[in-house]
């Protein structure tokens, strides 16, 4: 049950953010990368704090793990790096975007389906047959889905592929901290990291002012709230009760469900060769839930690797 709900919750925030691509691309019309990156995480981790409060005065005084000082030690560094690697993630792919095209960034984000588990074979994270082979037809998938012109690597295209690399690194890391501390906190603090570094680089290559912002509050609102609040919440969640190479896979369903809504919502086309795409992503994540490779119990295992502290 606890590996169902993980795969949900996973799916879910492929949804959320599969149709906030609109509310993205408007928010760029009147702010920067950074100036708008910066916004919405400081909304996000705004957002988050009432919930938080919440959730500890549920809590009896004993039961507070905030108490503990080692706790707090391992939210934050877990939260300040899970932060560095979404802020360093998210501004190479609003640069990387301004010099390739949607389909390509898109196909290219998404090879952190690949670059998961070869990076998690330096932390000992091995998978099955069954996941290698539902790697290859899901990057199948999105390519189809995605690539709509002869397929040529430019200087946008570079940065994405780095960006893929830095949400690989961000994926790992939830899974490193997240059986650790609670979720919605980790959340938090890593928003805050984010917000605070891409506001600095706002204010070094960029002009930041209210009345932008102010334009652009609605797209900063959904995203900061949904995308962001939400979205990457559950992520954190959700990978607590699943195996990063499997999260990485749901999570690809973000192109579909993009697809899909500009489809259903906007009256988008989609040939035969993006529905294939499509397919072939849901055959793949369906795979990789199908078949599970005989591992140890994930609690033990997470204990076994973290003494004291994706």
């Amino acid at each position: 049950m606890k590996q169902f709900r993980g795969a949900l919750l996973l799916t879910l925030t492929a949804l959320i953010w599969g149709t906030a691509f609109v509310a993205q691309s408007l928010g760029m019309d009147h702010l920067g990368p950074f100036t708008f990156n910066g916004v919405r995480n400081f909304v996000a981790a705004l957002a988050l704090l009432p919930v938080i409060l919440f959730l500890r005065r549920r809590k009896s005084p004993a039961a507070q793990p905030g108490a503990a000082g080692n706790y707090r030690k391992t939210l934050w560094l877990g939260g300040v790096l899970c932060g560095v690697a979404l802020a360093v993630a998210s501004s190479l792919q609003q640069i990387g975007i301004q010099f390739t095209t949607a389909g390509k960034a898109g196909f290219l984000t998404a090879l952190y389906i690949v670059v998961v588990p070869l990076l998690g074979l330096f932390f000992k994270k091995r998978v099955g047959l069954n996941i290698w082979i539902s790697v290859v037809i899901a990057a199948v998938g999105t390519y189809l889905l995605s690539i709509k012109e002869n397929f040529t690597i430019g200087t946008g295209d570079l940065f994405v592929i780095l960006c893929a690399v830095a949400f690989s690194v961000h994926i790992l890391l939830i899974d490193r901290f997240s059986p650790l501390v609670s979720g919605v906190e980790l959340s938090c603090v890593q928003f805050l990291t984010c917000g605070v570094l891409c506001t600095v680089a706002a204010f070094i290559v960029e002009q930041p002012n209210w009345n932008d912002i102010l334009l652009s509050l609605g797209p900063i609102l959904y995203t900061g709230l949904m995308s962001s609040g939400v979205g990457y919440t559950l992520q954190i969640i959700g990978q607590k009760d699943t195996p990063p190479a499997v999260a990485s896979l749901i999570m690809s369903l973000e192109s579909v469900f993009a697809a899909l809504s500009g489809w259903l919502i906007l009256g988008e086309s989609m040939s035969p060769k993006e529905a294939f795409g499509c397919v072939l992503v849901f055959a793949a994540v369906i795979l990789a839930q199908w078949v599970r490779p005989t591992a140890k119990p994930r609690a033990a295992t997470c204990r076994s690797e973290v003494a004291g502290g994706k």
